[in-house]
């Protein structure tokens, strides 16, 4: 009688038990399926920072364009480039990167209204990698950029980078200045100084873009990525807007930039580092040229006789083009400069007029 009894106690548990388990897939699998669109749950606000990157983006995207060109080789192959650039002004003129323009037969822009219109190239400045370009003709109101600065940013400070990498129009990426004063070699074989390092990611196609603070304000034109790949990686570099500033105009107006220089050919920082010299290692100088003029020597092969090695500028050390450059522009151009030169080990002082070598 107990056994039966403990048989009917356990048969109306294993009852209740299968019925709960088929009634929860039932609920599960019928009631509770969402085959129906769900309610939409509300967001709330936008978080502080969030309204103010997107008030950022629709205050400047209209003043940063795509630029895209066509250049031709010997042998009659034709290519074509793209990057970015920024409006400068009403009129129409352009700015972006010189190798973004280099060697182009034919550069034409996109504006943010989705109109392309051709450009003729207004003035360059390697040096510096800029350039500027006038649109041919202009039928739309066009929106020029905000002037920043970047005498006065520090590490850390939030920056935005907008541009068109890979042929992405109007893409925004944000960062923060991760380095200030870094230089960075150009192809025309002098260095950009005060350049600003940022891990605000930056593409091929992000050249000759702009780099703006939170306020909105041009603080920079985005020029490289330090990768091998040629794709971002964590490092990029933007020339500073107080260089911009003061180029543009003188290249709209010019059609250059005057650079000064002494009119010669100094060796690498790694050749100087390899024959442990301290300072710059002249190699050729050009003839005609101030340097010439006042008896600088370079390097003579035949002769197995070093180049003069300039230690100083004006009673301050240089060590590297870096610092050579920056205390030539100092002086000025058209000025003498009194510079320190060490010659078959022997210390003299020469004075050079710097010379413009644009």
């Amino acid at each position: 009688m107990d056994q039966q009894r403990m048989a009917r106690y356990l048969l109306i548990w294993v009852l209740v038990i299968a019925t709960l388990w088929i009634g929860d897939r039932f609920v599960r699998g019928v009631l509770l399926t969402g085959d129906e669109p769900r309610a939409v749950t509300p967001r709330g606000d936008l978080a502080a920072t969030e309204s103010s990157t997107i008030s950022l983006f629709k205050q400047a995207a209209p003043s940063v364009v795509y630029i895209f060109t066509r250049s031709s080789s010997p042998f009659g192959d034709r290519s074509g480039g793209a990057g970015s650039g920024f409006i400068w002004d009403a009129v129409g003129h352009i700015v972006t990167n010189y190798h973004v323009i280099e060697n182009a037969d034919r550069v034409a822009v996109r504006l943010d209204s989705g109109e392309a219109i051709s450009a003729r190239v207004v003035g360059v400045a390697p040096n510096y990698d800029l350039a500027v370009l006038r649109l041919s003709e202009n039928r739309a109101r066009l929106q020029p950029i905000p002037i920043g600065t970047a005498s006065d940013l520090q590490v850390g400070q939030a920056v935005f980078a907008i541009g068109n990498p890979f042929g992405l129009s109007r893409t925004l990426t944000t960062g923060v200045v991760s380095a200030l004063g870094r230089s960075l070699p150009t192809d025309s074989g002098r260095e950009i100084l005060g350049v600003i390092q940022t891990d605000a990611a930056i593409n091929p196609g992000n050249s000759g873009g702009p780099l703006l603070d939170s306020a909105g304000r041009l603080i920079g034109v985005n020029t490289a990525i330090l990768s091998r790949t040629q794709s971002f990686a964590g490092i990029g570099f933007a020339v500073p807007v107080d260089i911009v500033n003061r180029a543009v105009p003188q290249l709209i107006r010019d059609g250059k930039v005057p650079t000064p220089g002494l009119g010669v050919t100094v060796a690498s920082a790694e050749m100087t580092a390899r024959l442990g010299i301290e300072g710059v290692l002249i190699i050729d100088v050009r003839p005609g040229s101030t340097a010439a003029a006042a008896g600088l020597r370079g390097l003579d092969q035949g002769r197995r006789q070093m180049g003069d090695i300039i230690t100083e500028v004006g009673g301050v050390r240089v060590a590297n083009v870096a610092e050579l450059t920056a205390a030539l522009e100092q002086v000025g151009i058209g000025r003498e400069a009194v510079l320190t030169i060490l010659r078959n080990s022997t210390s003299r002082t020469v004075r050079v007029t710097v010379m413009d070598i644009s």
